[in-house]
């Protein structure tokens, strides 16, 4: 009576049997049972019962003798044990904190496994744009890094993402689906997430594409050394169209968050501009007879793709530390990538500015290296480490190169000496010529307005010992594109112009230096 006139439904249990069938019906939220039932042995059985149909079940002890209880193992399987007699109020304070728990408890579990049912009036293939966040997540932070999302659809194969800080947007490839009904499953695996980062379903939308990019998008399973290791993860694919003798082709590009091997974080920053890994991983020219395709495999070396097909779809695993790829079977790795790939046209910038559409790909990339090591202060030396991403100046330019390489030089405020992008490593001169980035080391706290000279340098490149040419090589910037710090969150900041900079560029010979005073 004191339960229900308080706003509990009651269902009542003559005996254990009774009860254990309310339990396996999974009608109860709570068990509140006395213990001498009618000997102590018997409740004590009937908690070893209950906890084994269900150990979260709250299960409440009421006993004038609570000592029987207490010096028996069963005491730590109860959620709360109260002494004959109990005052009303407590007893029902006890059984609502248990069910508020209960309630928040099913609202995490609800927000880490979500199912989308969806319906498509034409089958084709189909892509999801999902968003989800992780809560309570670092990539920083070791045990905080970001959660695992296993994604089934139709209870089929898995792919996997790793979801990590706010609530983003996220976009896959489902591959080619019947017209019709269909289930999207969505659910946080523990055993790759970091125990400090939840998952949040927000929502999922799906769409029947008919771009061509998206069909013959390649499947990605995680390298095999980075499982459960969050490093190099695979965070955006995208496309560029291409024409060659051999008809159209598509090549395919997917940035990781971060190289363990090949370049290293020094040299990538400063011939690279960013410590992503940026490879091309596969090429496909889909008009030609018989099918023609090419993958980027160790060495370097561009090898036809001769591995299993999911539709028009190839599966590649990242084979070595720089993330060079072999066909992989299609149960290669527990863990796999289906990343819908974005459509880029790299004509008029650098292939990192498709970075810069997706700026947390920065943070991520910075956080790595704060996780890993590998930053150093400002100023010091130490191996290949670097020192907080936020302490570069970001320049991308468009150059010509013959046998030779630049760098780019800036003068601060109050300073008579030039620092360097390649930071006295003739190696680290960029060598290729198109649109490029690179990046400064500065001063911590150093702003657009203490940059006071823009410069250039070209270096040759030739061994002059074998090949005795004075001057063996010649330079040309031609056009400054995206310049810009990271901000305190490690994402792209307000670009910053370079006035001044003459419209027919700088055209050097090897060991001359063109300045440009900035006002």
């Amino acid at each position: 009576m004191i339960l229900e006139r308080s706003g509990h439904t009651v269902q009542s249990a003559a005996s254990s049997s009774d009860a254990l069938a309310h339990v396996d019906a999974h009608d109860s939220d709570c068990v509140l049972m006395d213990l001498r039932l009618p000997q102590p042995s018997d409740g004590l059985q009937l908690i070893e019962d209950i906890r084994a149909r269900d150990a979260a079940l709250p299960l409440v002890v009421l006993s004038g003798w609570t000592e029987d209880l207490e010096k028996s193992p069963m005491a730590g399987r109860v959620s709360a044990l109260l002494k004959k007699p109990v005052a009303t109020d407590c007893l029902l304070r006890t059984i609502n904190r248990l069910l508020i728990a209960l309630l928040i408890c099913a609202a995490v579990a609800l927000g880490q496994n979500r199912t989308f049912p969806f319906q498509l009036a034409q089958g084709g293939e189909v892509v999801a744009e999902l968003r989800l966040a992780a809560p309570g997540s670092d990539w920083a932070v070791a045990g905080k890094e970001g959660s695992l999302a296993a994604i089934t659809v139709d209870a089929q194969t898995a792919q996997h993402l790793m979801v990590t800080g706010p609530e983003r947007a996220y976009r896959i490839f489902l591959g080619q689906l019947d017209a019709g009904a269909h289930s999207l499953k969505i659910v946080r695996q523990a055993d790759a997430s970091a125990a400090g980062a939840g998952l949040t379903i927000a929502g999922a939308r799906f769409e029947t594409s008919n771009d061509d990019y998206l069909a013959d998008a390649p499947i990605v399973p995680a390298r095999a050394n980075t499982l459960g290791k969050f490093t190099d993860v695979p965070l955006l694919a995208y496309c560029t169209r291409g024409q060659d003798a051999d008809g159209r082709y598509l090549e395919y590009t997917v940035i990781f968050s971060n190289e363990d091997g090949g370049t290293s974080t020094r040299d990538l920053m400063a011939r690279w501009g960013r410590t992503t890994d940026i490879e091309y991983i596969y090429r496909v020219w889909p008009d030609a007879k018989p099918l023609k395709t090419l993958i980027q495999t160790k060495g370097h070396e561009d090898v036809p793709y001769e591995g299993v097909w999911v539709g028009a779809h190839p599966i590649l695993q990242p084979v070595t530390d720089n993330n060079m790829v072999a066909p992989a079977a299609a149960d290669a790795a527990p863990i796999r990538y289906q990343l819908a790939p974005v459509l880029a046209d790299l004509s008029d910038g650098s292939r990192e500015k498709v970075m810069d559409s997706a700026p947390f790909t920065y943070e991520v990339a910075s956080k790595e290296l704060q996780r890993e090591g590998k930053l150093r202060p400002f100023g010091t030396f130490n191996g290949e480490n670097i020192s907080d991403p936020r302490n570069y100046l970001v320049i991308e330019l468009k150059v010509s190169v013959h046998l030779a390489g630049v760098q780019v030089l800036l003068q601060r405020k109050g300073e008579g000496k030039w620092r360097g992008s390649a930071l006295g490593l003739g190696k680290d001169f960029i060598e290729r010529s198109g649109w490029v980035r690179t990046r400064v080391e500065l001063p911590p706290g150093t702003t657009a307005a203490d940059l006071t000279g823009f410069g250039a340098e070209c270096l040759s490149q030739r061994d002059l010992v074998r090949q005795p040419i004075a001057k063996n090589g010649h330079c040309a910037v031609e056009g400054i594109g995206r310049v810009f710090f990271l901000g305190p969150d490690y994402k792209p900041g307000p670009l910053i112009g370079i006035p001044g900079f003459p419209a027919g560029g700088w055209k050097m010979e090897a060991g001359e230096v063109y300045t440009l005073a900035l006002k």
